[in-house]
């Protein structure tokens, strides 16, 4: 009996991103179904995420799992005769657990401070985007991933916010790859693996949010 894999997502949405590297690394092939959460989300999406009622949502079977990155270890467990994802060691899982929550907490709150604020927060969520960052190019060192030699699970957490960076910067007006040089190699050299090739474009990311702000008179 064939498997039934279903993707509940919204295209510019960076956990969304997580969920579909996660399934294109591991070879797996799904139905995507994109929700419109500008205009109003799905009876689906309700029906399988009534506590949050968020994107992304994978469905499996009929069963679904929710959050991004519960999403990416699922599908990590799920088909772990395939490609890991998460380090086999212990305390490197740990490790890659813990940076991504960071991201989650700490890259995104603030970025999304950053192009949605102005005057002095702003300013004080920059400082905080860019430490953050820095902090990420710490652990990253002169790795070609976070894991190691292999494209891995902080670097699927992580990389759908590179299609957002010029958004921050243009409305932040400031330069990441200024502030951190290896942090923009590493994007790039994800940005050449064929997974990553199909996530949404910088320009494509800054356009939808110029549109959704006019759409709100964010102007």
């Amino acid at each position: 009996m064939a498997e039934e894999v279903v993707l509940l997502d919204f295209w510019p949405s960076m956990f969304g991103m997580r969920a579909r590297l996660a399934l294109a690394e591991k070879g797996i092939q799904y139905e995507y179904k994109e929700e419109d959460l500008v205009g109003g989300k799905s009876q689906l999406l309700l029906k399988m995420n009534p506590v949050q009622k968020k994107i992304p949502v994978l469905i499996h079977n009929g069963i679904p799992v929710s959050e991004s990155l519960i999403i990416v270890q699922y599908i990590d467990e799920a088909w772990s005769e395939r490609y890991q994802l998460l380090p086999s060691d212990p305390y490197q899982r740990a490790q890659a657990r813990f940076w991504a929550d960071f991201i989650d907490k700490k890259v995104w709150t603030s970025g999304h401070q950053v192009r949605s604020s102005k005057g002095a927060e702003q300013e004080a969520a920059k400082v905080e985007f860019m430490d953050s960052l820095k902090l990420l190019e710490g652990e990253l060192g002169d790795k070609p991933y976070f894991g190691g030699q292999n494209f891995g699970f902080l670097d699927i957490a992580f990389i759908p916010f590179y299609g957002w960076f010029h958004t921050y910067e243009t409305f932040g007006n400031f330069s990441i790859e200024a502030s951190c040089p290896k942090l923009i190699a590493w994007a790039k050299r994800c940005m050449e693996r064929e997974s990553v090739k199909t996530l949404p474009q910088q320009h494509e990311i800054y356009d939808f949010v110029l549109h959704v702000n006019k759409m709100f008179g964010l102007d």
